[in-house]
């Protein structure tokens, strides 16, 4: 499930970084694509939650372009072109800093997988973007029971 609010993220700092605001969005694209009611109101929950304590949601078009991370040979036998690429994407929107692109390539090469493609990338980054671990002052409950909204 995790994976999902990560992929409604996503979408919701992609909608951001093209200059729509929050209540600008057409949330029915994501009940139409399948996202239910519980995983977009985490999704925005995440959003709200770090914009109240004043975290950069989208990186600065400066920051993003102060370095590319490029795979070392033996990474490049491990994670495939598309889940390095996803994390690229995360990058990109601002969602992961160097720091953490770092620290899930480390967890994935010390793990042993034999092969790290999508949906690796996808637990190992929502596990970053959702763990308890966030920064000062959200120490809120990210998961929503099932009759949780936000209004």
């Amino acid at each position: 499930m995790q994976e999902r609010i990560v992929e409604i993220i996503l979408f919701l700092v992609s909608e951001l970084k093209s200059n729509k605001q929050l209540n600008d969005v057409d949330v029915s694209l994501l009940t139409e694509n399948g996202y239910t009611q519980s995983e977009i109101s985490t999704a925005f929950s995440w959003l709200f939650e770090r914009m109240s304590v004043g975290q950069e949601l989208v990186a600065k078009d400066q920051d993003t372009r102060l370095s590319h991370r490029v795979l070392h040979e033996a990474e490049k036998m491990v994670i495939t072109p598309e889940g390095f690429g996803y994390l690229l994407q995360c990058r990109q929107l601002g969602l992961l800093s160097n720091a953490d692109i770092e620290t899930i390539i480390e967890r994935i090469m010390g793990a042993g997988f034999s092969s790290a493609g999508m949906p690796e990338m996808k637990s190992f980054v929502a596990g970053m973007l959702l763990d308890s671990d966030g920064p000062t002052g959200m120490n809120g409950r990210i998961s929503l029971n099932s009759d949780d909204t936000i209004h």
